[in-house]
């Protein structure tokens, strides 16, 4: 099984929803509309494949100077634990520099992956939540 990994796509918006139901993530999948514009207004996609199959992406929103918010990093359930979604993290901060900082909000079931591929736990953040 040889994985590919792509910046230069935004995959279809069928096989985005199929990944985020696999891998567990908690998107509005139901609401394909949402989904597509959570795309078309995001500025740095990182894709991996097993062929032509979608098998991993990562989302963000950045300035590619100060700040980076990954806010989305999914990995079908038979690729998890495989170094996909730590390689897509690694893509996504060569892809922003050195002086740009990654953040990122972790979902709890995830809180125990981040500082085991080198991420720093932060106390220090906020958050208004969105009501829908």
């Amino acid at each position: 099984m040889e994985i590919t990994f792509r910046n230069d796509i935004t995959p279809d918006i069928d096989q985005i929803i199929e990944v985020y139901n696999s891998s567990g993530i908690n998107r509005p999948t139901n609401d394909r509309e949402r989904i597509e514009k959570m795309y078309s207004n995001s500025n740095l996609i990182l894709t991996a494949w097993c062929n032509d199959e979608l098998v991993g992406i990562s989302r963000s929103l950045t300035d590619f100077s100060y700040c980076c918010y990954l806010s989305d990093l999914a990995v079908r359930k038979e690729y998890q634990k495989r170094g996909i979604g730590k390689k897509l993290i690694q893509m996504t901060k060569d892809k922003i520099g050195e002086q740009t900082t990654l953040i990122l909000l972790s979902a709890p079931t995830a809180m125990d992956y981040y500082p085991k591929i080198g991420m720093a736990k932060i106390n220090n953040g906020f958050i208004i939540k969105r009501n829908k």
